[in-house]
């Protein structure tokens, strides 16, 4: 059974995607620092060369395309069909498919990278470890994960509007930095960098970034 806050999430982006995709910027139109961590992820899978990368929460799929212009081999995951929808016209050279980080269908270890750009967030604490450890399962030894994500003290908001559409709710749980960092080491990534940006630091809200791989199997002993 889908978890009800899915459908809410699928729901109010459904009825704000073309808004949305109107109103947010271009990867390229970020501030120094959001750039600068997109391009060095962008060096890690492709100097790793160990599979495609997976844009989770792709939206209209700017950023999937701004990955390919980096030289990554990318494709989109969004719960909105509608998003979904816009990023394959925008971008017909791409690959998107309609599904959710909560239930990645991509195989074991089959990706180099997994991107979370401002998607997470709509999840509530307690889904995080199980969407963890699929970004754990999927990725091929030595892969690479960023999120980028909204940080905060435990707070949950819901906002009635969004990205200028009609209103719908958009719910958005803040969790410390700390805390993030500390379920994905759960999840058995080590985390090689990490990144905070204060309000009018190119955000509007604290922002955290992690940047982190999965370690490369061991082998066994004797």
């Amino acid at each position: 059974m889908e978890p009800p806050y899915l459908d809410l999430i699928r729901q109010s982006y459904d009825a704000v995607a073309a808004d949305y995709a109107r109103t947010v910027n271009d990867p390229s139109g970020l501030d120094p620092l959001s750039r600068a961590v997109l391009g060095a992820f962008a060096e890690l899978v492709t100097s790793a060369d160990l599979g495609p990368t997976a844009d989770v929460g792709c939206g209209p799929g700017k950023v999937t395309a701004y990955l390919t212009g980096l030289g990554v081999s990318a494709f989109g995951i969004d719960l909105s069909p509608r998003m979904v929808g816009l990023a394959r016209a925008a971008h017909p050279e791409l690959r998107f498919e309609v599904g959710s980080m909560t239930a990645l269908e991509t195989g074991d270890g089959e990706l180099g990278g997994i991107l979370a750009f401002y998607s997470t967030h709509h999840l509530p604490a307690e889904s995080l470890p199980g969407v963890f450890a699929g970004f754990h399962r999927t990725l091929a030894p030595g892969g690479h994960l960023l999120i980028v994500t909204r940080v905060g003290d435990d707070g949950h908001r819901r906002l009635a509007h969004g990205y200028g559409g009609p209103a719908v709710p958009f719910d958005s749980y803040r969790l410390p930095a700390d805390r993030i960092a500390g379920l994905l080491e759960q999840a058995g990534f080590v985390i090689t960098g990490r990144t905070l940006q204060e309000p009018g630091e190119g955000a509007k809200r604290p922002v955290a970034g992690f940047l982190a791989h999965k370690p490369d199997a061991v082998a066994p002993q004797g």
